[in-house]
């Protein structure tokens, strides 16, 4: 172990002892960006590798989570938008995305695939929503427009928690915390009703490049927060 490692460590555990006696969110966001920024930086064509890169972050995330006493974890693979990208891309990433999530269930984490999945190609769609099993059907709104309810009595009886009820993260918290890293700093469409109230971390490194002490530095940031929820 040379000295950087070292001292690199020395930082982890000094991080992990501060946190000892601290509050630890419950639900954590994570948008895993900037993998094909890192493809390039690192010297590759090929920017399935900063994919497959960080793919492989992803497991030592749940490790940290799981070490942390973090209970949820949700993480944002992919938006609508990506769907546009260039067929040579776009392949290699839903088969990344694939194996990921059959790792996920090897590995016996408890795994719910949420977003559009019928807009995915079929085999993607079949790979997450055998990863969801009961989970993958939400009913959502409609359920009021099969029962012959109009918009104006649906408007009478819609409220904050209703909504809620019908997301396709329905039956979990909300995140309490939100990171994103490739140092971007917005939302885009990743849990835009649920993170009202979330703490939000922006990190500068490459969702591959993501080190233990990137995660629990979010993990402090958050400690250090003083949550009113606009009280």
């Amino acid at each position: 172990m040379g000295i950087r490692d070292l001292v690199y460590r020395l930082y982890e555990r000094r991080l992990e002892t501060s946190l000892s006696d601290k509050p630890i969110p419950r639900h954590v966001g994570v948008m895993c960006d900037g993998n094909r920024r890192w493809a390039r930086s690192a010297g590759h064509s090929d920017v399935s590798k900063g994919h497959r890169k960080g793919a492989d972050k992803i497991f030592e995330l749940l490790q940290w989570c799981k070490q942390s006493g973090v209970e949820v974890v949700t993480l944002w693979l992919l938006s609508t938008d990506n769907l546009s990208r260039p067929k040579k891309e776009l392949d290699p990433l839903l088969k990344i995305i694939e194996d990921t999530v059959n790792g996920l269930i090897d590995e016996g984490w408890h795994v719910n695939p949420m977003g559009a999945l019928d807009l995915l190609p079929d085999q993607t769609a079949r790979t997450l929503k055998h990863a969801a099993e009961v989970t993958a059907h939400n009913p959502g709104l409609q359920d009021h427009a099969s029962k012959g309810t109009t918009i104006e009595q649906l408007a009478e009886v819609l409220d904050v928690e209703h909504i809620a009820e019908h997301l396709y993260t329905a039956g979990q918290p909300d995140p309490d915390l939100v990171i994103r890293t490739s140092g971007e700093q917005r939302l885009g469409g990743f849990l835009l009703w649920q993170s009202t109230h979330s703490e939000f971390y922006f990190c500068d490194a490459y969702w591959p490049a993501f080190r233990k002490v990137d995660f629990l530095r979010a993990l402090r940031s958050y400690s250090e927060r003083n949550r009113r929820f606009g009280a």
